[in-house]
């Protein structure tokens, strides 16, 4: 697995999070283990405190508690075993000690409430005590405090709270790798159509298939759709180079033939070198402007319309100041298409600007649809009151070199690059006769 892959980084972090939340449980769970272990020995001392109240006497002629030569608890007789017992005169004099308690030294807390345990750990000697204070009436009818404490050694509880550490981090351990196994086996099948759609490109890139066209996840559809608008878009861009350059070759043949015909005699053929000159320039300048055409990119950066046409319609007032004519506008404060700025500039600049050439004085320039959803249609309106175009010449137009009135400057070149143009970005070009002004009416449908 590669170090930069999705992958790799997807499967490190979650073992990041793994370790982190297993190792919070194991503090968590380690705690909880030891206060329960503590609880437990609590209540265990508790009770051989009960015993050695049970067990202790006092002297009918007085003086101060005595008791038995052995106890309930076999470990008491024992020396070292780890359980002792002590019983306190006012919290100072030690009035017996359990034969296990030999040489172990030994003090009384003094802050300890008579009928009230007080259960404490004894860092210093490593041992956990438990103290319960009782008021012992004698038969004077006087009253004796004596403390009886019970002590174990901690070592018992550590050995507990040990055990279960290893115990805990062993099957934690197991479970994370088996966790880690799981969630690379998720991993590969959660990204098996990132991997089928490099697998999908790869076979474009070599010839073997046309276009995304596998069974991928809703969340790819977007990305699917958007590489093969991507794809199309290219294949448009290169058929469109080469058809360019051939014709761009065919047709400067035919010019070249002549001019190299005229070369003996220039002299006399001059205007027909002229012309024909002239002809190859403009042949040069369509081929070239076709060439220029980017076509439709949905993936690419989104350009404001509206603000592309109020600078077209600022520009063409200057150049037609004479007919003062009347824009009459009906657009949002902004509208966002998916297209290079210079397609945009071309098809509204060549629409305004023909009806610019054609109009009386009167434009009208409209959106439909403006906020609408990325994929639906969006409607540019442009109208004029001129003469408009009759309807079997509009189709006509549309192709190269024609041109609606020869008296009219211009090489008919601007609506076939605005046609094809808009094929290419998967929209659709319509002329009808304007119904409010009478005259040309162009309604551009765009993705």
């Amino acid at each position: 697995m590669r170090t930069q892959s999705l992958s790799f980084r997807l499967l490190m972090s979650a073992i990041l999070v793994m370790v982190f939340f297993f190792a919070l449980v194991a503090i968590v769970l380690g705690r909880s283990f030891l206060e329960s272990a503590e609880q437990a020995l609590k209540e265990t001392l508790q009770v051989q405190v009960y015993a050695l109240l049970s067990d202790a006497e006092l002297p009918r002629a007085g003086g101060l508690l005595s008791m038995p030569p052995s106890q309930h608890e076999p470990r008491f007789a024992n020396p070292g075993s780890g359980l002792y017992a002590f019983i306190t005169y006012n919290s100072k004099q030690i009035i017996w000690r359990s034969p296990s308690a030999i040489a172990q030294e030994f003090t009384v807390p003094a802050s300890i409430l008579p009928g009230k345990a007080v259960f404490e750990k004894d860092s210093a000697h490593n041992r956990y005590n438990l103290h319960y204070k009782v008021i012992w009436e004698t038969n004077r009818k006087s009253t004796r405090e004596y403390v009886f404490s019970v002590t174990e050694d901690a070592h018992f509880v550590t050995q507990q709270v040990n055990r279960f550490r290893k115990t805990l981090v062993l099957w934690l351990g197991i479970v994370g790798f088996l966790l880690i196994l799981i969630q690379l086996v998720v991993l590969r099948w959660s990204l098996k159509p990132l991997r089928t759609i490099v697998s999908d490109l790869e076979k474009i890139e070599a010839g073997f298939k046309q276009q995304l066209d596998g069974v991928y996840p809703a969340e790819l559809h977007g990305l699917a759709g958007n590489l093969n608008i991507l794809i199309n878009s290219e294949r448009a861009h290169l058929e469109r180079y080469r058809n360019t350059l051939a014709d761009l070759a065919h047709s400067l043949k035919t010019p070249l033939a002549i001019l190299r015909g005229c070369v003996a005699t220039a002299g006399s053929n001059r205007p027909i070198m002229e012309d024909q000159i002239s002809r190859m320039n403009e042949i040069v300048e369509y081929q070239l402007q076709r060439a220029a055409i980017k076509g439709g990119k949905k993936i690419s950066a989104k350009v404001d319309l509206v603000e592309i046409t109020h600078k077209i319609i600022a520009s063409l007032n200057k150049v037609y100041s004479d007919k003062n004519i009347q824009f009459e506008l009906d657009l949002p404060e902004q509208c966002w298409v998916y297209c290079e700025e210079g397609d945009v500039y071309e098809i509204v600049g060549n629409l305004l600007d023909n009806a610019c050439k054609w109009c009386n004085r009167r434009i009208a320039v409209s959106l439909n649809n403006a906020h609408r959803a990325v994929g639906s249609s969006l409607i540019l309106h442009i109208e004029d009151d001129g003469p408009g175009i009759l309807a079997d010449k509009l189709n006509a137009i549309l192709g190269r070199g024609v041109r609606a009135d020869e008296n009219i400057h211009g090489h008919g070149i601007g609506m076939a690059v605005v046609y094809e143009l808009i094929n290419l970005l998967g929209g659709q070009l319509q002329g009808l006769k304007s119904p409010r002004l009478g005259g040309m009416y162009w309604k551009v449908h765009l993705p």
